[in-house]
Parts: structure tokens; C-alpha cells; sequence
């Protein structure tokens, strides 16, 4: 069975420097391991790939990329630079690499071009955000015209965890819980429900926002947030469809990225339905083989693996059979 793989990270020297806050959160002979593989995109890579059995990988720049660059200038230099390098990549392999692009959101009118420029003329997938962009996350109404032309392409924005703009008061003291282990889940999802709460998708219903890791928890949250919308006071805030799992059971597709697990999985597919799930690996911060035992393992049917593993993201990123 064909196997497509959403959430593959890469480096470049260039860029490097931006993910020292990273490296500071993983063990020092990890996090060296891990930067040997962000920066091979030839030999090692595909050697990973052919043994674990992944046949497409969609590259993505790896946290947190363009988003920490402060100067607007500079993001919009460099989110060009490394989207024609992802896309000759793809052009030396295409049979094996796909690629997302980065996104110079310090700039929105530029970032929508960009995004335009990266589909159009040069063939990624859609792209990839890490987390905030110095603060301003994707609910922000100057970013509206980014989501018009994610819309109008028909392709997604994949949300992807990155150190948060600040610690919440309850992690102060426990600089273990900051990170991919805890933190960073939880303030995808928050961001993800800003969108959701901030009229995104009722202004483009027909935008399509990825988050990895199983969901970062929204499919468990569902009803919770339905029944708790309806008790709240709703602060000013309506939303069109009524309730907040009605627009992510249409607008949010996850991946099973960093999440090996069953239940969680069983609880996605059930959640969101199998075509809102899709197979990732988080290469290289997980183990490849181990992502790729699990989805040929996992306790579902044989359509809805078929779906996982290649025919969603088929669909979804366009890419070809």
C-alpha cells in the first residue's frame, strides 16, 4: 500500500539559527542525531524512507523557521529562498518528495503572494506554519488575505507547534512541561480554537487547517466544547454553524504525527470521520519505523487505512497516484 507522509522536517544551514530554542528543549546527543537528519535530504533520508516503507514525504521547515525572523524584509528574503530550494528538491525526486511551503506571515500581503507563487509556479502542496509569527497568530485580521488565497487554491494551512509567545503562569517552575511533551499541544489547540471562535471559517468555509499529533487533543475535546459553548457567555462572539465541533469536524484535518497510539487514533476516526485523518511520521523527532508499524498495525478497517496512508492525502495535497 502506498505510503504518504505529512509532517517531514528539514533544515538548512541558513536557517539553522533560528531553532536554537529548540535545541535547547532536546538532550544534547538527540538533538545532534536529529540535526545530522534535518539537514539530508538525498542518501540518509531516502535510506529512512525505503526501510520504513514511507513512499512520498512533504517536506516542511522545521520549527520554527521564518515565523521567529523579526525583520518583515528578511522573512519575505528568506521564506523565497527556502521555498525554491524545497521546490528543486521535489523537481531532482519528484517520486519520493512533495513540500510545504513557508510563509512570511510578518507581511500578510506578501505571504498570500508567496502562497500563491509557491502553489502556482513552483508546485508545494499548500503550507506550514510554525505556531506564531512574533506574537500574531492566525485568527489575526490583517492574515485574512492569507486564508483567502489558501481558499482560492484550494490547499492547506498546516499549524505546527513552535516555543509559545509566553509561559503560562501554571508551567512557571516546571521547565520540563514547555515543549513538544506538553505545552506546545495544548497552545496549538488554543490556536487552533482561536480560529474557530475568531470567524476564520466562517469567512472562508472552505479552508483547510492541519494540525499534527493526533489533533493536539481537539477530537477528545468535542462534545465538552459544544455543551460548554452553550452554557457560556459567549462575550460577543456567534458563530454561524452553532456550535464549535461543527466547524472542526468540516474545516480541521490532523495527523497522526508523534502519536503511536491507538486510542487516540480509534478516537480521531471517530471524532472528525476517516477522511479528516492522515498519516505523518514527525521524521526525524520520531522514529520512522515505529510510525509506520503503527499505521500498518493499527485496530481499523482496511478502507480506513487505505485512506490514512495515501488516498487522503491524495485528495487533499493533490498529488498524483
Amino acid at each position: 500500500m502506498r505510503t504518504i507522509a505529512l509532517e517531514e522536517h528539514f533544515l538548512t544551514a541558513d536557517l539553522a539559527h533560528y531553532s536554537d530554542p529548540t535545541r535547547s528543549l532536546a538532550q544534547p546527543q538527540i538533538w545532534k542525531e536529529a540535526e545530522r537528519r534535518l539537514a539530508d535530504l538525498a542518501e540518509l533520508r531516502l535510506a529512512d524512507m525505503d526501510a520504513a516503507g514511507v513512499d512520498v514525504a512533504v517536506l516542511s521547515l522545521t520549527a520554527p523557521g521564518i515565523q521567529a525572523e523579526p525583520d518583515p524584509q528578511l522573512a519575505v528574503e528568506r521564506a523565497r529562498e527556502v521555498n525554491d530550494f524545497v521546490a528543486g528538491v521535489v523537481a531532482a525526486n519528484p517520486s519520493r518528495f512533495r513540500g510545504f511551503a513557508a510563509l512570511p506571515l510578518q507581511n500578510p500581503d506578501a505571504a498570500a503572494k508567496e502562497l500563491e507563487r509557491a502553489v502556482e509556479q513552483l508546485g508545494l502542496c499548500g503550507a506550514l506554519v510554525n505556531a506564531h509569527t512574533l506574537g500574531v497568530y492566525l485568527d489575526a485580521p490583517p492574515l485574512r488575505v492569507v486564508w483567502e488565497a489558501a481558499e482560492r487554491l484550494d490547499v492547506p494551512l498546516y499549524l505546527h507547534p513552535a516555543n509559545g509567545f509566553d509561559t503560562p503562569h501554571v508551567i512557571a517552575g516546571h521547565p520540563e512541561l514547555i515543549g513538544p511533551m506538553w505545552s506546545w499541544g495544548t497552545d496549538t489547540a488554543t490556536h487552533a480554537l482561536r480560529m474557530v471562535f475568531g470567524g476564520v471559517f466562517d469567512d472562508f468555509p472552505g479552508a483547510k487547517l492541519l494540525l499534527g499529533h493526533m489533533g493536539e487533543s481537539l477530537p477528545y475535546s468535542l462534545w465538552r466544547l459544544d455543551s460548554r459553548w452553550d452554557w457560556h457567555r459567549h462575550h460577543g462572539v456567534e458563530l454561524e454553524l452553532g456550535h464549535p465541533s461543527e466547524y472542526l469536524r468540516r474545516n480541521l484535518y490532523v495527523t497522526t504525527s508523534g502519536v503511536c497510539d491507538a486510542a487516540p487514533l480509534v478516537c480521531a476516526l471517530s471524532a472528525l470521520g476517516s477522511d479528516h485523518v492522515l498519516f505523518a511520521t514527525d521524521y526525524p523527532y520520531e522514529d520512522i519505523n515505529t510510525a509506520t508499524a503503527f499505521l500498518a498495525g493499527a485496530p481499523i478497517s482496511e478502507d480506513d487505512r487505505a485512506k490514512l496512508s495515501h488516498l487522503n492525502a491524495e485528495r487533499l495535497l493533490h498529488i498524483d497516484q
